[in-house]
């Protein structure tokens, strides 16, 4: 686990990747009417949890987030450090309760001014969850998503002093509504989207979001100059996992090292696949895209099968592919991955620092993300703790 260093100092941090515990009001309170008992806390035995149309799940094991685990809890285990073969909660040790400064903004903004961190994009954590869970009924996840982005704008708003940019939540399972509610969070300020890695589900079925049919909507994100953040999340590739090794429990903090390798971030390489192979990085060559809490450690062989593809199928593509993933994804890796290799991979401008924090698999203060950089030449490590999430930003 990392340290924090006091050699960069004078660096100033912008956090591509922070959350709030929002409570379940978020994704209630504004809620239509015929929808209200779709989304329930329920009492099981002494345990609360989330139930989804009638449906119980503990994916997210406590979705009051009164009690959590330690941001950074995780670390070791994520690092591969884990000699006693320890479970997730042996390593995480003690819960500790949720604090004001991971739900509520002012209480924020206080805290990182601790932290030293000049700004942040900030994401929900339960929502992810719910949206998993509904969206194949695409009326119901439009309307939790706006829903969600009602309270944003009330409770946090979509910048906050120039400092917390909340990431409006948007779904293209329908694609007149989505331009809709990207045209609604676009008047409110928004300067970030929060898409899932993952396939939508419309009247007509499940299809991937880089097809012609989006058009209208990618054309006015390109006008907008809003940034498309996609955000890991509960997989979709869950289900395909599911068929190998069946689960008794979806707690996400119990999957197996064998589901862990079947998934192995197939559901961003998928995603962000598409939009080159459609052709919609040819047909708006403004778009600029962010994966956000994905890792890295798939890029190289990403971009491998681009290469290959490419000798195979070579009319297929209108630019090299692999340019075109250099020129429009910026990639948040891990913080104990290589993040050299990845700038040789993807460029100097496209590789952006996300603390993850307050999660357990996150940092417990972001800036210790600096151990990882040491020896890195100083004007590149402010791209990537700084100026590559602000120009992802365009703010």
């Amino acid at each position: 686990m990392p340290t924090e260093t006091t050699n960069y100092d004078h660096i100033p941090v912008f956090d591509a990747d922070n959350h709030i515990y929002e409570p379940i009001e978020a994704l209630t309170k504004y809620l239509p009417e015929q929808h209200r008992n779709k989304i329930q806390l329920v009492q099981i035995g002494r345990k609360t949890r989330l139930a989804l149309r009638g449906h119980i799940t503990d994916y997210i094991p406590n979705p009051t987030f009164e009690v959590i685990s330690a941001p950074g809890s995780h670390a070791d285990y994520y690092a591969g450090k884990n000699p006693l073969g320890l479970t997730l909660r042996e390593m995480a040790g003690d819960p500790i309760r949720l604090t004001d400064a991971m739900r509520w903004p002012d209480a924020r903004l206080a805290l990182m001014d601790e932290q030293r961190i000049a700004g942040a994009i900030m994401y929900p954590t339960l929502a992810s969850l719910v949206e998993f869970r509904v969206a194949d009924d695409p009326d119901l996840t439009h309307d939790v998503l706006h829903a969600l982005n009602q309270w944003i704008d009330e409770v946090w708003s979509f910048n906050l002093k120039d400092r917390v940019y909340s990431a409006a939540a948007l779904t293209l399972a329908l694609v007149d509504r989505a331009v809709e509610e990207l045209e609604w969070v676009l008047t409110r300020g928004a300067k970030a989207i929060l898409l899932r890695p993952s396939p939508v589900v419309g009247y007509h079925g499940s299809r991937t979001i880089s097809l012609p049919e989006f058009d209208p909507f990618w054309a006015r994100v390109q006008e907008a100059g809003v940034a498309v953040c996609i955000h890991g999340t509960q997989p979709v590739t869950a289900r395909y996992a599911d068929w190998w090794e069946p689960r008794e429990s979806e707690n996400a903090f119990s999957e197996t090292p064998y589901r862990h390798f079947v998934q192995w971030h197939r559901d961003v390489q998928d995603t962000l696949a598409g939009f080159i192979f459609h052709g919609t990085f040819t047909r708006f060559a403004g778009l600029r895209v962010a994966s956000v809490e994905n890792g890295a450690e798939w890029v190289r062989e990403f971009q491998d099968k681009l290469a290959l593809l490419a000798r195979r199928y070579p009319k297929t593509f209108a630019q090299d592919p692999i340019e075109q993933f250099r020129q429009h994804v910026y990639v948040n890796p891990f913080w104990e991955e290589d993040v050299n290799e990845l700038v040789e991979l993807c460029g100097e401008s496209q590789v952006m620092f996300g603390s993850d924090y307050p999660h357990a698999e996150g940092l417990a203060h972001p800036r210790d993300f600096f151990s990882n950089l040491k020896g890195m030449d100083e004007g590149l490590i402010r791209r990537i703790v700084h100026d590559n999430v602000l120009e992802l930003l365009n703010a």
